[in-house]
């Protein structure tokens, strides 16, 4: 995928800078960002431009323009915890299958847990995820780090350096098991933490649980979704235990389901900065939505479409927010 969209872009014209980091904004009066400021291994640089679109995820952006956005479920801004992803290498699958996602189905998250206690090892994901990708290399998904603002650098870079102790502890420990599990080994841990929850934009519109309940359907949707209720616990402890008022709100839409539903172009766009766009997991929803919107299959449709928003409406000399959806529809 990185090839292929690097290719289109470079095809395109696009001019792609990587290694920069988005460090501040400038706003006019008219409530319009004029530009944004990053810092990189150049130094400090000023991008000018009519029409701005936030994909960092974490709204860095729209937060530096000065939008509203909320963080978490509550008023302590609970959010669904981190997770560092492993590439391991070793077994055969079949020796293994029954830990193993694509042969034993669902039930190898809870197979592979037990299997984890019965070795006296206390993974703080507690349905860790065992995949097969290609020979004997499998992907590993088995810790959470709860409690960390993914816009705090200084958190999420102890949350990451805890991360990547366990995962190399709970190899470790498993390879200690002999057998099919003597040969498991690490092959590489990702460059970074995976987030799943930062900041959410106000936006002109915005996506809530009720309407994934009810399947709500837009006439000006930018895509739609098909991707269930995915919220990790906020705080430690075993999954979905209904303990306390959030388990009790996410299973009560958990057993309401989710239907195939819309998202209004609406939700891309800021609502307290006129030129500027969202798409990704920090477009305009609640805690429960977001956690169906949020995954790649739907962010890259809300990319495409605030672009198409963002040139049609310099074309037309309107704002977003003016112009009428899909753009096929403009004169």
């Amino acid at each position: 995928m990185k090839l292929v969209l690097e290719e289109m872009c470079v095809k395109a014209g696009v001019k792609i800078q990587l290694h920069t980091q988005l460090v501040g904004t400038v706003v006019d009066k008219q409530k319009r960002v004029v530009a944004v400021i990053t810092e990189s291994k150049s130094g400090r640089q000023a991008w000018l431009a009519d029409r701005f679109i936030d994909c960092s995820g974490d709204a860095d952006l729209a937060a530096q323009a000065g939008c509203q956005f909320d963080v978490g479920i509550n008023s302590q801004c609970e959010c669904q915890p981190m997770s560092l992803m492993a590439l391991l290498a070793g077994p055969d699958p079949a020796a293994i299958s029954d830990y193993v996602r694509e042969i034993a189905g669902e039930k190898a998250k809870s197979n592979l847990f037990k299997l984890m206690k019965s070795a006296g090892i206390n993974p703080s994901y507690s349905a860790p995820t065992l995949r097969v990708l290609h020979g004997n290399i499998y992907s590993l998904m088995s810790n959470h780090e709860y409690g960390v603002p993914a816009y705090d650098a200084g958190k999420v870079t102890e949350a990451t350096i805890r991360a990547r102790a366990e995962i190399h502890q709970i190899t470790s420990d498993l390879r200690k098991l002999g057998g099919p599990w003597s040969d498991l080994s690490v092959v590489a841990t990702a460059e970074q933490i995976g987030v799943r929850e930062g900041r959410r934009v106000k936006g002109r519109a915005s996506v809530s649980a009720d309407d994934i309940v009810a399947g709500t359907k837009h006439a000006d949707a930018v895509c739609r979704v098909n991707f269930g209720f995915d919220v990790h616990n906020v705080r430690p402890g075993e999954m979905f235990s209904g303990q306390d008022e959030i388990e009790a709100e996410v299973a009560r839409y958990r057993k309401l389901g989710a239907k195939a539903y819309d998202i209004p172009v609406g939700a891309l766009i800021a609502a307290d900065v006129d030129n500027l766009m969202m798409a990704g997991r920090c477009i305009s929803g609640d805690f429960i939505a977001h956690s169906s919107y949020r995954v790649t299959g739907n962010s890259v449709p809300m990319g495409e479409a605030a672009a198409q928003v963002s040139v049609a409406s310099l074309k037309a000399g309107k704002m977003p927010h003016e112009i009428s959806w899909p753009v096929s529809q403009q004169s």
